[in-house]
C-alpha cells in the first residue's frame, strides 16, 4: 500500500541522512508516476467534434416526433424539467438578437446500446435554451424585462418584422458533439460535472445508502418489489440503468406517489426521501398490505397491458412518466374498485392516443399538475370516469 504523499512530505523534512532524504525522495517519484498512470487509465476516449447549426434546424430536430418521444434531438430524463422563467428566457433571447456569444451546447450521438435511440442525438447541457427557442418561436411566450431591446417589450415572435424572424431563425448556435461509443453513465457524469462541477450521486443510489435502506420498508417492500420478476418483466431496463438502482427508483416512486400523492409538491428527490422516512414507522401489518397491493397492480396490468410499461414490444427502457401514469393510476383504480377485473375502456383505445402521449411526454414533467394529470388519465380509463 503506498505511503500518501503528504506522509512522504513530513518523512523528508525528518530524514537526517542523505540516504533517508533519498529514498523519500524516490518513493515521492514513485508516487507521482503512479498518479499519472492512474490518470491515464481513467480517462475516457471520446472523440468529439464542434459544429454550428442555424436555429430552424435546431428547432425542426427537437420537434418533429417530440409528441411520440421519437424526435432526433432529444431531452433525457434525467434534466426533463423546464426551470427558466420568463426574464432568463427574455434575456437569452436579447442575446441572440445581439449578437452575444451563446456558449456550447453539449450533445451527443447515440450509439446502438438502446434501438429506440439509435440515430438520435442527447441533449447533455443545453436543454433549457432549446426549449426556451422553442417557447419563444410557438408564440408561447413574450419578451419581458429586455435590458438593452427595450422596444420589444411583450412581442411574440410574430410580432417580429418578417425579415427580422427570418433573420433570427437563421442565427447559428455552437455544438460540442461527443461521438463513439459514448455511454449513457458518462453522458450523465459529464452533465453533472457541467452543471455542478462533480460528480454526485442522486436518487436511488444516495437512498440505498441511507438510513432509510435499513428500515423494514425498505428491506421488505422496496427492494423485494424492485427484484421482482414479474415487475423486471413489465419494466425492462439496460444493464447501466439496472446497475445504477433504476428498478428502486421506479418502486419508491410508486409507494410515494400512491400513498402520498398530497404531500407532493414537485420536488421529486426531497419528496422520495421524506416519503422513506415517514415509512419507516410502517408496521408488519402495513408492509403485507403493500406487498400485496403492489403484487395486484403488476398482476393486473400483466394481464390488460400486453406490453406492460414498454412503449413498444421490442423496448429496453422503461420511461418514468409512462411507468408512473399506468402504475399507480391502476393501483388507485383497483383501490376505489377492487373488484374490476377488466379496465373499463379497453386499452388499445387509449394507450397509443395523442391524448395518452401528451400527457406523458410534456415539458416539466415532474410538475404536481402534470403528474396528477397523467396518473387520473389512467385511473379514469381503468374505472370508466
Amino acid at each position: 500500500m503506498s505511503i500518501p504523499m503528504e506522509d512522504l512530505r513530513k518523512e523528508l523534512q525528518v530524514a537526517r541522512t542523505d540516504e533517508h532524504r533519498q529514498q523519500a525522495l524516490a518513493k515521492m517519484e514513485d508516487l507521482r508516476l503512479q498518479a499519472e498512470n492512474s490518470i491515464r487509465s481513467a480517462q475516457k476516449n471520446i472523440a468529439y467534434s464542434t459544429r454550428e447549426f442555424p436555429i430552424e434546424t435546431i428547432l425542426q430536430k427537437y420537434q418533429d416526433g417530440k409528441e411520440t418521444e421519437e424526435n432526433e434531438l432529444f431531452i433525457p430524463d434525467y434534466q426533463r424539467d423546464y426551470k427558466w422563467d420568463v426574464k432568463t428566457l427574455s434575456r437569452f433571447i436579447e442575446s441572440i438578437l445581439l449578437d452575444f456569444p451563446i456558449p456550447y451546447i453539449y450533445i451527443a450521438n447515440v450509439s446502438a446500446e438502446d434501438p429506440e435511440l439509435d440515430g438520435r442525438v442527447e441533449i447533455i447541457d443545453g436543454s433549457q435554451r432549446i426549449r426556451a427557442l422553442d417557447y419563444f418561436v410557438t408564440n408561447q411566450v413574450s419578451l419581458q424585462d429586455l435590458k438593452e431591446l427595450k422596444a420589444l417589450e411583450g412581442f411574440y415572435f410574430d410580432d417580429l418584422p418578417a425579415g427580422r424572424k427570418r433573420r433570427f431563425l437563421r442565427e447559428t448556435l455552437r455544438f460540442v458533439e461527443l461521438k463513439g461509443e459514448v455511454s449513457e453513465s458518462h453522458r450523465r457524469d459529464l452533465f453533472e460535472r457541467i452543471n455542478s462541477g462533480m460528480k454526485k450521486l442522486v436518487g436511488a443510489e444516495t437512498r440505498h445508502g441511507s438510513e432509510f435502506a435499513s428500515s423494514p420498508f425498505y428491506k421488505q417492500i422496496i427492494v423485494p418489489c424492485s427484484d421482482d420478476a414479474l415487475f423486471s418483466k413489465l419494466a425492462p431496463l439496460s444493464n447501466k440503468k439496472k446497475s445504477n438502482g433504476d428498478h428502486l427508483e421506479l418502486v419508491t416512486r410508486y409507494f410515494a406517489y400512491l400513498n402520498d400523492l398530497a404531500s407532493y409538491d414537485g420536488k421529486v428527490l426531497q419528496f422520495l426521501e421524506e416519503f422513506l422516512a415517514k415509512s419507516v414507522a410502517r408496521d408488519d401489518n402495513a408492509i403485507a398490505a403493500d406487498f400485496a397491493e403492489f403484487n395486484k397492480t403488476m398482476q393486473f396490468i400483466d394481464t390488460h397491458f400486453a406490453m406492460g410499461f414498454r412503449r413498444t414490444p421490442t423496448s429496453k427502457t422503461t420511461p418514468r412518466a409512462r411507468f408512473e401514469a399506468i402504475a399507480v393510476g391502476v393501483a388507485l383504480a383497483l383501490r376505489e374498485s377492487p373488484h374490476i377485473t377488466a379496465p373499463a375502456t379497453p386499452v388499445s383505445e387509449w394507450l397509443f392516443s395523442e391524448e395518452f402521449q401528451s400527457v406523458i411526454s410534456a415539458d416539466s414533467a415532474n410538475n404536481k399538475s402534470q403528474l396528477l394529470a397523467r396518473i387520473d388519465y389512467v385511473k379514469n380509463r381503468v374505472m370508466g370516469g
